[in-house]
């Protein structure tokens, strides 16, 4: 087993502008780069490239980290405060939502150490930031007594199946289904805006219905506010990747991926039209509004936009080898912080300041 890397690097910039106007967030943070939770089909495997890396296992193994993630942060907001005269809240309303995890997990193993999401958070809450945190890890309950002391935040909770066996074979050091349903659950309880991602979803392994049905109604019954439903894409460097994987866990499968994206990132179109209605379908029928995601499909700031309901097709659906469910694991003691966040670390400079008279 290869042994992980980790380096610390330094960031001009924390947050960075979001210039693909289909993303429903204006802004992004990474403190990292690469993944210790090594998910086999990951999209973001793709971008080790810029950085002249390979998108296999180099991507699990060499993990950067941006040690002054939250100086750079602070950097930009107290910039930012200037601009707008010290008016907080005009600088909220300017900046707008800023989404943290969309190329990296920011609660990866290494985070319960480093700690590098959790200060970018405190400066997230201090300047009233609109914000939302993509993630697979449950690590995300130890920031409860941030999250719960921000005014606009949502924390949405990656889980395309509920099977153990699929999990630890393709996203080898990702929590276990249950603990991510337990995650939904305390942040949900404690009041969190919680939603659902089921993302990817892996043709022929976790696109059976009766699955799908399951695990939103095992999030809905944990309190999740709403879900998303979105299908396997495919980048040239990922596929090569995954497709190796397959063929030492599931080579009965590897055929038909060959077949199913064989003109390019994305599924056959019949497929993606099939999938989309049922996704949609189920999203519809557990109550959970949410982006449908299959191919390349319009987003809406204001809001997701669900996929429309015009091909009722579910051919293939039952060709599909039975699976067995995760068996439930003991509830886990809730992650606590080395130091519980202090009301001044959340309270922008400017309002620190008295004047006696």
């Amino acid at each position: 087993m290869a042994r992980t890397q980790y380096e610390r690097i330094t960031t001009k910039q924390t947050l960075n502008r979001v210039k693909e106007e289909r993303m429903p967030f204006d802004w992004s943070i990474n403190p990292y780069r690469g993944c210790g939770h090594g998910c086999s089909f990951c999209y973001a495997r793709a971008f080790q490239s810029f950085i002249g890396m390979g998108a296999e296992d180099e991507f699990q193994h060499h993990i950067f980290m941006k040690s002054n993630a939250a100086e750079a942060l602070e950097k930009q907001l107290s910039s930012a405060a200037r601009k707008f005269n010290y008016d907080i809240e005009a600088m909220r309303r300017s900046i707008g939502q800023v989404t943290i995890g969309t190329a990296t997990d920011p609660y990866q193993p290494i985070e319960g150490k480093e700690t590098l999401t959790r200060e970018c958070l405190k400066l997230l809450a201090k300047y009233r930031i609109s914000t939302s945190i993509t993630t697979r890890s449950p690590l995300v309950l130890r920031d409860l007594d941030i999250l719960t002391r921000m005014e606009n935040v949502s924390v949405n909770i990656s889980l395309n199946t509920l099977s153990g066996d699929v999990i630890r074979k393709l996203e080898p050091a990702s929590p276990h289904p249950e603990a991510r349903l337990d995650a939904i659950h305390r942040l949900s309880a404690a009041g969190i805006r919680t939603g659902l991602f089921v993302a990817p979803v892996l043709p022929f392994l976790t696109d059976e219905e009766p699955e799908l049905k399951e695990l939103l109604s095992q999030a809905k019954e944990r309190g999740v506010s709403f879900a998303m439903i979105s299908l396997l894409r495919l980048s040239r460097d990922v596929k090569k990747w995954y497709l190796e994987t397959l063929k030492h866990h599931f080579p009965e499968v590897v055929q038909s991926y060959r077949e199913l994206y064989g003109q390019g990132a994305y599924a056959e179109e019949h497929y993606v039209r099939s999938f989309k209605s049922m996704a949609s379908r189920l999203l519809n029928e557990y109550g959970m509004s949410g982006l449908t995601m299959g191919a390349p499909a319009a987003v809406n700031r204001s809001g997701p936009i669900a996929a429309s309901e015009n091909d009722t097709s579910d051919e293939g659906a039952n060709d599909h080898p039975a699976r067995e469910w995760a068996a439930p694991v003991r509830p886990r003691k809730l992650p606590q912080p080395a130091a519980p966040v202090s009301g001044e670390e959340l309270t922008p400079d400017v309002e620190q300041l008295s004047f006696p008279f």
